[in-house]
């Protein structure tokens, strides 16, 4: 009976999910992944501990939504600022500065990514298709720049694609080691190696 009268308030809403995702990635932020509680996350979304399970099975897979969102939001928030190839280091400068002041964030992010490497992981699908939607859509766009002879030559858009995520990822992997290395440098110096600059604004 009590059950049942619980799950009327936790209907499974956007607006609820959110308020909840939210509220995770403050606490994974402020505490870490291992000593953030589901009822310190329930309570700072407002709900019951049962009803926050009503959303989400366990950590794990809050974890992935709060990732998958900063995903989300991040590609969409690129989509609007990166309007030539000129915008692209500045931006890219920009993202990595922003994930540096949540590092907490970047190691779980490395962390999940290593894990879900398992094909057993709740989260491996989820990271197959999010590193193969990332290629093709890079990908695309760097098509367009070799129409336009600016890509370096002898490097294809498919593996200009790929050597960005492999960049972006192992220089965020050497800064959570480090935190007085400069990586916004090298991401601007790698830029510059892909594509011809003189040409870049056209």
């Amino acid at each position: 009976m009590g059950q049942a009268k619980a799950r009327g308030p936790y209907s499974k809403t956007p607006a609820r999910k959110a308020e909840i995702v939210r509220a995770a990635r403050d606490s994974f932020a402020e505490s870490g992944y291992a000593k953030a509680s589901l009822r310190d996350i329930a309570e700072r979304a407002g709900i019951t501990h049962a009803g926050l399970l009503h959303h989400f099975r366990n950590k794990d897979e809050l974890l992935a939504e709060v990732l998958a969102e900063r995903d989300a939001e991040e590609w969409q928030q690129g989509l609007g600022e990166v309007d030539s190839l000129g915008r692209l280091a500045p931006y890219l400068g920009e993202l990595i500065r922003h994930h540096q002041q949540a590092p907490e964030l970047m190691r779980l992010w490395i962390e999940l990514a290593a894990a879900a490497s398992r094909p057993d992981h709740p989260a491996h699908t989820y990271f197959v298709e999010r590193y193969e939607r990332g290629r093709t859509q890079f990908a695309e766009g760097f098509h367009d720049e070799d129409a336009r002879s600016r890509l370096r030559d002898g490097v294809s858009p498919e593996s200009a694609a790929i050597l960005f995520h492999a960049v972006l990822n192992g220089l965020q992997l050497q800064w959570v080691l480090d935190q007085d290395l400069d990586i916004v440098g090298p991401v601007t110096d790698f830029v510059h190696l892909l594509f011809d600059h003189g040409r870049a604004d056209d």
